[in-house]
């Protein structure tokens, strides 16, 4: 048996917790899997990579209103594969693991099998039993996949498998409605693949504003085959794909079928209650606000303990995991305000607090503006009839309460009203206390803020 100042369940943003201040104490990381986690092997990157292409071929495909007709008479699945994994992906996580169980690193020892407690503080991982002093519980999350699917026996893939198919399906069927089945609906439907999306709800991305997400729902049933109130009652392989049996009785056959119903957090493979940590209903790993389980010495961090599945927030918290560990007398809280999400859709989405209806269910007598992209100079050079800036304000403070965009650039140009909110700037004098670069987009957030009534 081995013994560890700290050890350090989980290579995502776990990873990031040893520093140089870490030198003189010896560590352990326990890895099962890839290094960088879910994120850099089958997530945030290697979707965005995926994404930007489909955005590619999309625009060209769908640039008439410019004048300009276009096609795409070609698309290397192989090469795109190669692009993302063999040759960027692949090589980071294996470099990953490579640096710390190099000379660089010679305090931390590497683990590749899966880790459970078998006793306070006490893990079993292969054929290695060790203990810490202190532990980080950092394993992340795992596809959620309805009993019915997993039950059939049938092939289905999910994020974790999609993007390493062998060929490009011709048709794809998409199980569900939120972040990754949207992103993925558009990545092969842009790239020339027949897309049909089945959701066992009315609403798709259903967590947006209203304004958004009837803007959103419009779109998607334009461009997809979607199928919601159902659930998947049957899969079965068939000669050239599967079919899928819906609870109304449809049959939907394709090449493919992507299952994206949410994710699960993994703590609960890990015999947690012989270390005396507890688990919330939900699988969530129990923290207070400092990122400490209910064991002394334990902490957990990421989309095991956190209640956002968010890469951003995985590193927010590691960073205050980090600091509360070497100061346990001047402890931060874990980063839960102003969270922001992006998701990466065509046209790609932003938002971040409150939408207008949360905030009028939370009593605040607020004013609200929906600015159209199409109303400002670079909103015309796009002939975007579609994309929407909506900011929520207290008209009492000027504090703002929540932003939403629907559009081109959404991710990027919602960076300035995360600003406002982490800096709680009055928005009642932003917008003419700073340049606004004409004609660039910005200009769409300005004129929202300006729309805004105090009156």
């Amino acid at each position: 048996m081995t013994h560890y100042d700290l050890i350090i369940i989980g290579a995502g943003s776990g990873n990031s917790i040893p520093t140089p201040e870490h030198d003189d104490i010896s560590i352990a990381i326990i890895e099962k899997g890839k290094f960088g986690g879910t994120c850099m092997n089958v997530g945030c990157i290697p979707t965005k990579m995926y994404v930007y292409a489909a955005d590619v071929a999309y625009q060209t495909t769908h640039s008439q209103k410019l004048g300009i007709t276009g096609e795409v008479t070609n698309v290397d699945w192989d090469s795109i594969v190669d692009r993302v994994f063999t040759n960027r992906i692949d090589k980071i996580a294996e470099g990953g693991e490579a640096y710390r169980r190099g000379d660089e690193t010679p305090n931390i020892t590497v683990y590749d099998q899966h880790a459970e407690f078998i006793g306070p503080k006490t893990i079993k991982t292969g054929d290695d039993v060790i203990t810490g002093d202190e532990i980080v519980i950092a394993t992340g999350s795992r596809p959620h996949i309805p009993s019915a699917i997993t039950n059939s026996g049938a092939t289905y893939h999910t994020n974790e498998t999609i993007m390493r198919l062998p060929k490009q399906p011709r048709s794809l069927i998409i199980v569900g409605g939120g972040f990754i089945a949207m992103e993925f609906a558009h990545v092969f439907d842009g790239l020339g693949t027949e897309v049909t999306v089945v959701n066992r709800s009315e609403t798709l991305l259903r967590f947006l504003d209203t304004d958004l997400s009837a803007r959103f729902n419009k779109q998607a049933r334009e461009r997809f085959n979607v199928i919601t109130h159902v659930n998947v009652r049957d899969l079965e392989d068939t000669a050239t794909g599967v079919k899928a049996t819906l609870d109304n009785g449809v049959e939907l056959e394709a090449d493919a079928i992507l299952v994206a119903t949410g994710r699960i957090p993994n703590g609960d493979q890990m015999n947690l209650d012989a270390a005396g940590v507890e688990m919330h209903e939900d699988g969530r790993v129990k923290v207070d606000d400092y990122g400490r389980t209910t064991a002394q010495g334990i902490w957990a961090l990421g989309d095991v303990s956190s209640p956002h599945m968010l890469k951003h927030v995985a590193n927010a918290e590691t960073k205050a995991v980090r600091h509360n560990m070497l100061n346990p007398d001047d402890m931060v809280p874990m980063p839960h305000e102003n969270v922001p999400a992006a998701v990466f859709t065509h046209p790609q989405i932003a938002t971040v607090g409150l939408t207008e209806e949360e905030a009028r269910e939370q009593n605040f007598d607020i004013t609200v503006k929906v600015q159209n992209y199409g109303d400002v100079a670079y909103g015309w050079a796009m002939e975007d009839n579609d994309g929407i800036c909506k900011l929520i304000a207290d008209k009492k403070t000027g504090k703002l309460l929540g932003a939403h965009y629907y559009g081109p650039q959404a991710s990027t140009l919602i960076q300035q009203m995360i600003t406002v909110m982490a800096f709680d700037i009055d928005v009642r004098d932003f917008a003419q206390k700073q340049y606004w670069i004409h004609p660039a987009l910005p200009e769409v957030t300005e004129n929202a803020l300006l729309g805004l009534d105090f009156s």
